[in-house]
């Protein structure tokens, strides 16, 4: 038969294990994680999932695994073939909301993933590659900015400024100046056309103001460029990378150089196609 009074004990039990643990729970939501324990103690970033250890629980990301050639820094056994589930399920367990919380993203996430978010977040902040301004805002703000502030009651250049994602457009400026800045009307979104002198030649290059993950949609470009002597140099690119902020440093891929004896002075002269990526 069925023991009523057993039951109703285990129910009790286990109700008071339930309630217990909710204590428990609410008792310790004020307390402070020391998030250094959470960062790989060898590049001191925080520990990305798969995380692994060593025969004596030393930790490291997967990253520094290879970098190390699987050998623990700590105590020189091998590391980098044992995962470290515990750790893994600690950082999956400690949600961060995002830096760009005032500006409105309701997003919290992983401790392990909180730099990775940031950089996709469509609310981070985004320079205006203008040279000489200061502003910083979200990339959907930075359109209007740009557009209000530095084509402000200049009608031509609104219309320069402008280009159809598929249609070629022309380029000419001075190699001193280094960017070209176009505006795509359909997204709002603000492309930079860059070029960089070096020994070599001049690096070319366009880039989308926006963080890795915005709204926008995938882009790629191709690049167009005939010397005075005749020679035609073509580039294509599968990708036109978001950033958020212009840098001068020597692009590491995504590229056209073009050496010193194919160019005319200071003026570059080009044809330039950016094309939206379809995605299947």
């Amino acid at each position: 038969h069925f023991d009523m009074e057993s039951a109703s004990s285990e129910n009790d039990g286990s109700g008071n294990i339930r309630l217990h643990k909710r204590q428990r729970t609410d008792n310790i939501r004020s307390a402070m994680v020391d998030f250094d324990v959470l960062d790989c103690p060898i590049c001191f970033e925080p520990l990305n999932i798969p995380i692994f250890q060593c025969d004596n629980g030393h930790l490291a990301c997967s990253s520094c695994c290879a970098e190390l050639s699987d050998k623990c820094p700590s105590c020189t056994l091998p590391i980098g073939h044992i995962r470290c589930r515990a750790m893994e399920s600690v950082l999956e367990s400690i949600l961060i909301p995002c830096q760009n919380a005032t500006l409105g993203c309701a997003k919290k996430v992983s401790y392990g993933k909180v730099s990775t978010h940031e950089k996709e977040c469509a609310f981070s902040l985004c320079s205006c590659p203008v040279l000489d301004c200061n502003y910083t805002g979200p990339y959907k703000d930075l359109y209007d900015h740009y557009r209000f502030t530095h084509l402000k009651g200049d009608s031509r250049q609104r219309a320069d400024s402008m280009f159809k994602c598929g249609v070629s457009f022309s380029v000419q400026m001075n190699i001193s100046d280094k960017i070209l800045i176009k505006r795509e009307g359909v997204k709002k979104l603000l492309f930079v056309v860059q070029c960089i002198k070096e020994p070599y030649g001049v690096y070319v290059t366009v880039s989308c103001i926006a963080p890795s993950a915005s709204e926008g949609g995938e882009f790629s470009y191709d690049i167009f460029y005939k010397s005075e002597d005749g020679h035609i140099m073509t580039y294509q690119s599968p990708e036109v990378k978001r950033i958020r902020e212009l840098s001068f440093q020597i692009p590491q891929n995504n590229f056209m150089l073009i050496p010193h004896s194919f160019l005319r002075g200071d003026l570059l002269k080009m044809n330039v196609v950016i094309q939206k990526v379809e995605m299947f």
